[in-house]
């Protein structure tokens, strides 16, 4: 007999767990020695009311049985407060089963907007919600196993369940995410499609049915996924009655429907129709690398004239356009989040390492100057170029698979944010006619919020789509400018690694060009290249570094042109010429000599002539805490200098972006209250939404919580920020 699967030691999180297939889960990871925390609201299978009964008789009944369990009656949308049972009764989490759900069935033309929001709340939103809280503890402890809840109708559809089984295929989504992004960590995610009575099922199933799909016959396979030997990741099975079923996508072969320097017609769609249906030695890709490799096969047949025999174009010739026709149109607005953790990969993306102190500042959210590369500005406006529609304006039906991007133009404004949501807009400025190829000049507007934060000016070169009559040159395009015929001032060489590419493109630049070799080949490379904007990236810091003490602020703009490809691994020269604020740049592959970036340079603001200017935001609560405050110094600021002496900086942020900087000086004459920037050296800085500071001090929230929470970060010395006391006492006053 084989040996026994236990959990001892283990703690799991059943949602929904109540009754049904819940119950079941936990009274079976019960059994096997797992700390069970049975979460259930007690709501109706509608989603109405609330009840501890159904979660407390679970728990009764593992208990019984000599396991150990607690209840949660959290909704599954408050996660965090559902994974913080887990952590406050048994100290961990390991396993969380995402389980709840509610039905509202409806035919689509009657779903209302309460029937789609509820159902996506409960089973889409509140899985991760719960499975985002429990996230960070399980890629810390190196284990973790998340389990999605589908179902048929999310992967086949049914009647009168749009809401709920668009639900179910998003979870799905979700869940092979998870898989990708919790790999290393030995944390996985995988989908169950479950055929069991429960409450949901009996409103569609014959009642004998139901009794025979019993929810004892889906466990097994919940608790074997959920087990550390098991090592199954990012997959999908249907289970009921005994039997389990692992599912997968196929793919027809397809066909090729236009030629070499060709376009396609729905004529020509039409006319291969049946081959593009037909699942004969259908392929069965499972990554999206995978799907890739299919586009290069294609591309390959049609440079070879391998694709369809002729021009099945029929009837009359689509009316003639020019590029000319895409100047000034704007592409779709394109939105871009991110957190402290998309900042600091960058700044290793682009060789930045721990082995220099003076990094520091851009890897480790708890500096006390954390600041995010300048160069960083490309990274939201890529959108506009991978997702923003290019190929479907106007005049600009050409093949994007021969795009080369030649030059790059970034303009900063105000220092980047290190996490935030932005906006970009962009507009094809004008088109030029090279003879051999056209080029694109494309600029983009990013936005925090109504502030302009930077400006990024594409300048894309398409080989072969030239000679259409345009003109050579515009005024609209930023120039690149030869360095000064001397010795450079100072050069730096820096090593790029192997995975150099391979660590750039999780920034955003997914082009298989810099990590697939079988498409390198195609391109004409030995192996795939470093992209052009991370040794963009690598010039623009190291300048940073060498006449600007890494003082964010003053980087105002770069301007490179791509000449030739870097190999990762290989050594890149950095030479730089000082002309006054403008700062030369040539970089060098030093292996062979070769240029990569030419007619580069830097132009910095002078030193100490950068204001920061916050947007205005209104109804910001802290406004008046602070206006307290600053009574209390003016009556007491002698005393409080002499309890104090600190300087403590606060930055108030709303949806992310920080929007209020206030700084309190006890430690300078008879202290001072300060709004906006502040030109000295805080001893501690906070930072913290207008919402999350109100709980503070009002004393809604505990600050040791909010800290761990991550919602007040603190950079500088910690210790200091007990003092606060002093200025926040008595806070009903406040």
């Amino acid at each position: 007999m084989s040996v026994p699967l236990t959990f001892a030691g283990k703690v799991v999180v059943v949602t929904g767990a109540g009754g049904g297939l819940g119950r079941e889960y936990a009274l079976a990871f019960g059994r096997r020695g797992a700390s069970v925390v049975v979460n259930d609201l007690g709501g109706d299978i509608k989603g109405g009311g609330k009840s501890s009964v159904a979660a407390d008789k679970v728990v009764e009944e593992i208990k019984s049985k000599g396991g150990k369990a607690v209840a949660n009656y959290d909704s599954v949308e408050d996660g965090e407060k559902v994974i913080q049972t887990a952590l406050d009764s048994f100290g961990r989490i390991d396993i969380v089963v995402n389980n709840a759900g509610i039905l509202r069935d409806r035919s689509f033309a009657r779903t209302s907007d309460l029937d789609w929001d509820l159902i996506h709340r409960v089973h889409l939103r509140g899985s991760f919600m719960v499975s985002r809280a429990a996230w960070n503890h399980m890629k810390n402890q190196k284990f973790g196993r998340i389990i999605m809840t589908a179902s048929a109708a999310g992967i086949y559809g049914n009647f009168g369940q749009a809401n709920y089984s668009s639900a179910k295929l998003g979870l799905l989504g979700l869940a092979n995410t998870l898989a990708i992004e919790g790999q290393k960590y030995n944390v996985h995610c995988n989908t169950i499609a479950p055929i069991a009575g429960s409450r949901l099922t009996e409103t569609v199933m014959p009642p004998d049915l139901v009794e025979s799909l019993k929810a004892e016959y889906v466990a097994p396979l919940v608790l074997w996924l959920s087990h550390d030997q098991c090592q199954e990741n990012g997959s999908l099975f249907e289970v009921g009655a005994g039997w389990i079923g692992k599912l997968r996508w196929e793919r027809s072969l397809g066909s090729i429907v236009r030629k070499k320097n060709q376009g396609m017609s729905p004529e020509a769609v039409r006319d291969q129709w049946n081959r593009i249906c037909d699942f004969t030695n259908a392929k069965k890709p499972s990554t999206i690398t995978e799907s890739m490799a299919s586009l290069v096969e294609v591309l390959s047949r049609v440079e070879t004239e391998e694709g369809i025999s002729a021009n099945p174009t029929r009837g009359a010739p689509a009316p003639a356009t020019s590029p000319l026709d895409a100047v000034g149109q704007k592409l779709p607005e394109m939105t871009f989040s991110y957190s402290h953790m998309q900042s600091i990969l960058y700044a290793l993306g682009v060789g930045m390492s721990t082995k220099d102190d003076d990094h520091l500042k851009f890897l480790y959210e708890g500096h006390e100057d954390f600041s995010c590369l300048p160069t960083f500005g490309v990274i939201p406006s890529m959108g506009s170029l991978m997702d923003g529609g290019l190929a479907s304006l106007p005049g600009l039906e050409i093949d994007f698979t021969r795009l080369l991007h030649g030059e790059q133009y970034l303009e900063i404004y105000k220092p980047l944010p290190t996490s935030g949501t932005l906006t970009s807009q962009a507009t094809i400025a004008d088109v030029l006619d090279k003879g051999t190829g056209a080029v694109i000049l494309m600029d983009v507007n990013t936005y925090s919020g109504k502030e302009l934060l930077c400006y990024n000016q594409f300048s894309l070169f398409i080989v072969g789509a030239g000679g259409f009559g345009g003109k050579r040159t515009s005024d609209k395009s930023v120039s690149t400018v030869a360095p000064p015929k001397r010795a450079p001032d100072v050069v730096v060489t820096d090593a790029t690694t192997r995975d150099q590419a391979a660590l750039y493109r999780l920034s955003g630049d997914w082009n298989p060009l810099h990590i697939d070799p079988s498409f390198a080949a195609m391109g004409g490379f030995k192996t795939p290249i470093l992209h052009g904007l991370c040794s963009f990236g690598f010039a623009g810091r190291h300048v940073l570094k060498q006449f600007a003490n890494n003082d964010v602020s003053r980087f105002k703009s770069i301007k490179v042109r791509f000449v030739k490809p870097v190999l990762p691994g290989q050594f890149l020269q950095t030479e730089m010429w000082e002309e006054g604020n403008r700062i030369h740049i040539e970089c060098k592959v030093k292996e062979s000599g070769a240029v990569v970036l030419s007619g580069a340079y830097v132009d910095l603001h002078p030193a100490g002539d950068v204001p920061e200017v916050l947007p205005e935001v209104d109804g910001l609560r802290s406004e008046l805490v602070f206006a307290e405050i600053g009574r209390r110094i003016k009556d007491l600021g002698v005393e409080m200098v002499k309890k104090v002496n600190a300087i403590f900086s606060w930055e108030i942020t709303r949806g992310g972006n920080t929007v209020s900087l206030w700084t309190i000086d006890l430690k300078h004459g008879n202290g001072a209250l300060l709004k906006g920037p502040y030109t000295g050296k805080a001893d501690v800085t906070f930072t913290v939404s207008d919402e999350d500071f109100m709980d503070v001090v009002q004393g809604h929230l505990n600050p040791q919580k909010a800290f761990f929470a991550g919602k007040l970060k603190v950079r500088g010395n910690i210790m200091l920020s007990q003092k606060l006391e002093v200025i926040l006492k008595d806070y009903a006053k406040l």
